[in-house]
């Protein structure tokens, strides 16, 4: 079993200054994603971890972004503003500590008050007193979208009140301490996009991806130690289900275990696009199926073949194998997208004790929800 994390003096409200000294593509070319593999060094904080935990990062926005913001706002970047350990420019401060990637409602109200009467204070009026209306119309706008199409002057005081601070992300581990010491990987798939004419990137995914030079001790790190998703006894079998970046936890729990020599057989199935271009670490699972530490590994490409292909489709051709695996004791763990994924290979589990066992819809519900989640736990989810 896992040992818990140890204690550190770094954590949300203090941060380590850590650095990314590796950063990389593990897409091929004809990939539609941006997948990166990101290299962390803990330098001398002593900061330890174990296989299931998260890192939080604290992000930053682009200095350009922040830089085109306030041209629309009419602001002095070096205005000074006071802060609990001292003044610090305006520009600054929207860089290292507020969001502007995603317009807050509060500004739009703020900002249709401030607009002279006529046709753009009623068209925004419409939009301001329906909530629905609000809600998709921040969804894809940020704050220099909004100044674009209503152009208002606002002081600095002003302003700062409207928008949100930035609040750290967490992301799953991709490496074994013991297989990579003092160093935390991470997978992280950048989030990119345009609207309204404008390439935007996503808040954390566009600053570890794209927003931090190499070796610069500037990354606030912390650990957010697992409450739940634990590596099991060395001597159990493990199936694990990471399509796309919920790949990461199973890469560190694959290193641990082949460090440790552990005695349990691991399953994966992992899934993402094309197999051309979106196989991740390809030649370290391959590696690990021949060395024999990936017992089996099971692959789905959606988009390989004219119907779409996902892990829960190889579930169900390997539910025979799969259900044996279970009712000998092994742990089944899922990483990845709360919303689709994680819901679709849930019910695959209940349709597959149903099948395999000959449970009834219900005793297979119960069997997977309750018997193996809360009384056994062995059913493990890291999704988001």
């Amino acid at each position: 079993m896992s040992t818990p994390t140890p204690p550190s003096p770094y954590n949300r409200t203090n941060p380590f200054k850590a650095r990314i000294t590796e950063n990389y593509s593990l897409n091929n070319e004809g990939s539609a994603k941006d997948t990166r593999h990101i290299v962390i060094h803990l330098g001398s904080s002593g900061i330890a971890y174990v296989p299931g935990d998260s890192l939080g990062v604290v992000p930053r926005n682009f200095p350009q972004a922040v830089d085109e913001l306030i041209s629309h706002l009419a602001i002095d970047p070096a205005t000074l503003i006071e802060q609990p350990a001292g003044a610090i420019t305006f520009r600054d401060l929207l860089i290292n500590q507020y969001i502007i990637n995603r317009v807050s409602k509060k500004f739009v109200k703020a900002l249709w008050e401030k607009l002279p009467e006529g046709e753009k204070k009623t068209q925004l009026g419409e939009i301001v007193n329906n909530d629905e209306a609000l809600t998709d119309y921040i969804f894809t706008r940020d704050y220099t979208d909004v100044l674009i199409e209503y152009p208002v002057k606002l002081t600095a005081l002003e302003f700062i009140p409207l928008i949100n601070k930035i609040a750290p992300r967490l992301y799953s581990i991709a490496s074994s301490p013991k297989a990579h010491p003092g160093e935390v990987h991470l997978t992280v798939a950048v989030v990119n996009y345009t609207t309204h004419g404008r390439a935007k990137y996503g808040l954390a995914s566009g600053y570890l991806g794209h927003g931090q030079e190499l070796n610069q001790d500037e990354v606030p790190v912390y650990i957010q130690p697992t409450k739940h998703f634990h590596m099991p006894p060395s001597d159990a079998n493990i199936i694990m289900v990471g399509p796309g970046t919920g790949i990461a936890p199973f890469r560190a729990f694959l290193e641990e275990r082949a460090i440790e020599g552990a005695k349990g057989r691991n399953w994966l199935f992992f899934g993402d696009q094309k197999r051309a271009s979106d196989f991740l670490y390809e030649k370290q699972l391959t590696d690990l199926v021949s060395s024999g530490v990936l017992t089996r590994l099971d692959t789905a490409f959606s988009r390989d073949q004219a119907e779409k292909i996902y892990v829960q489709n190889r579930m169900y051709e390997n539910a025979a194998e799969l259900w044996k695996w279970l009712k000998d004791g092994a742990y089944f763990y899922v990483c990845g997208d709360a919303k689709r994924m994680a819901k679709d290979v849930h019910q695959m589990l209940i349709d597959i004790a149903q099948q395999q066992g000959g449970l009834s819809p219900e005793a297979a519900r119960e069997y997977i929800e309750v018997t193996l989640s809360k009384t056994e736990k062995r059913y493990l989810k890291d999704v988001y």
